[in-house]
């Protein structure tokens, strides 16, 4: 098994992202029970490592489970994702979904919300299905 720790160190440098998506019909249902707060909704993958080889190898785990939920109250909406166990990402930041964002902000925005602004536990927490894929 090829985990998310082995994948991220394996990965050489280049223009693709590996990680996680969501299923198309999970996404609705996750949206459904959980709104987003901002005009535009990403809540699509989980990020393992950027800027990687188009061949990068891709992590075996298969699920995860939302455990919580960062707001910065100006426009950058995350969902926390504990993911083999746990939510520090191999790079030092944190598992997440971008899960919304007003005009003018960015995805790569939602670690540095978390960083400062920590997050709020989601009681229960949510198991999700994730498929390892390579995007841009």
């Amino acid at each position: 098994m090829v985990t998310a720790k082995q994948a991220h160190d394996q990965a050489r440098a280049g223009e693709s992202v590996i990680g996680w998506k969501l299923g198309h019909a999970e996404r609705a249902q996750l949206l459904a029970r959980f709104p987003p707060a901002y005009a535009e909704p990403v809540a699509d993958h989980v990020t393992l490592r950027s800027r990687v080889a188009a061949d990068s190898v891709l992590p075996e785990e298969d699920s995860g489970t939302i455990i919580g939920r960062s707001d910065d109250g100006k426009g950058v909406e995350a969902m926390v994702v504990r993911l083999g166990g746990t939510t520090d990402r191999p790079d030092g930041s944190t598992y997440h979904i971008t899960w919304s964002l007003a005009a003018g902000r960015e995805a790569r925005e939602s670690n540095d919300v978390i960083r400062q602004f920590g997050w709020q536990p989601i009681d229960p927490p949510v198991p999700l299905e994730l498929k390892p894929e390579r995007f841009r």
